[in-house]
């Protein structure tokens, strides 16, 4: 019989690639959605073969009836405590319920494991959760994958071409670790579907310091890029604090306080990927940091 898996957070931009990675697979893909959610794209999801489950409440009773018969529900879910404690821990109470034994929790990220409450406001997030996530008898999966290859064109301004400069912080030869969207989601397809994974795994499309990135974009625009290094890790430390005391964006989910705490804790040595996983699955084809500047030139 097909596998039956279950994903969360569906209509997001990470869950949607999910989604297309499973549909290359022998698999029945089921998704949970809220009754509000965009209709192009639940209609989108159709056509890819998802059986949808509108729910209104997001309870436990409401849950349980898409998570009969799965065997791993992936969560892709995106937004701070509401989301990542209260309406994950709704979902993983109800995969229990209904006898699923795996659970891939929201995650998606550097390996947090690794760091102290207060240095990083989402991550804490998901430390919290997984205290939580530990104490249940499910089998999980969490997949540490850095960050994302495509923040670079944009959210993560460390590419400043007006002024023909690579920004970082720290170190420029110490590398730092991308792995692009779809590949994230073609290594969690193949996570759900693997029975033997472990409770943490670590992927990244490219390993690559400042230095390297100079050389990368230099070569692909034909343009002399060069390094500014405004300061150290303790200079952006404090400069983080000073950002967040005057942000009002406090309950937004990516301030530009929050972006930087990202890129704080990426220079951080503690950040070291002592071994990638990403040989696990044969069959994927890493892009690395330069293949993604290409295709989105």
């Amino acid at each position: 019989m097909k596998k039956i898996i279950l994903v969360a957070g569906a209509t997001g931009d990470l869950g949607f690639r999910i989604i297309k990675a499973l549909a290359n697979k022998d698999v029945e893909i089921r998704a949970v959605v809220r009754s509000s959610s965009n209709s192009d794209k639940i209609t989108s999801l159709e056509n890819l073969g998802v059986k949808i489950y509108r729910v209104d409440a997001w309870s436990i009773e409401e849950l349980s009836i898409p998570c009969k018969n799965v065997s791993c529900v992936i969560s892709s879910l995106a937004g701070l405590r509401d989301v990542i404690i209260d309406a994950q821990k709704i979902l993983l109470d109800a995969a229990i319920s209904a006898g699923v034994t795996r659970f891939i929790p929201s995650d998606y990220s550097l390996d947090f494991t690794k760091f102290s409450h207060g240095e990083n406001r989402n991550l804490d997030l998901r430390r919290e959760f997984h205290k939580y996530l530990d104490s249940t008898s499910i089998a999980s999966t969490s997949i540490f994958n850095g960050a994302f290859a495509e923040l670079i064109l944009g959210e993560m301004p460390l590419i400043l071409s007006k002024q023909k400069m690579i920004l970082h912080w720290g170190s420029a030869d110490y590398k730092w670790g991308f792995t692009n969207k779809d590949n994230t989601a073609e290594f969690t397809a193949n996570v759900a579907l693997d029975d033997s994974s472990p409770r943490y795994l670590r992927v990244a499309g490219d390993l690559i310091s400042p230095r390297e990135i100079k050389a990368v974009v230099s070569e692909i625009t034909g343009q002399k890029y060069r390094l500014f290094r405004p300061g150290g890790q303790w200079l952006l430390g404090n400069i983080i604090k000073i950002a967040r005391k005057f942000d009002a964006a406090e309950h937004d989910l990516y301030p530009a306080w929050q972006g930087m705490q990202y890129m704080h804790n990426m220079i951080d040595e503690r950040s070291t990927i002592e071994k990638l996983d990403n040989d696990r699955y044969p069959e994927i084809q890493w892009a690395t940091l330069k293949d993604v500047l290409i295709s989105n030139q």
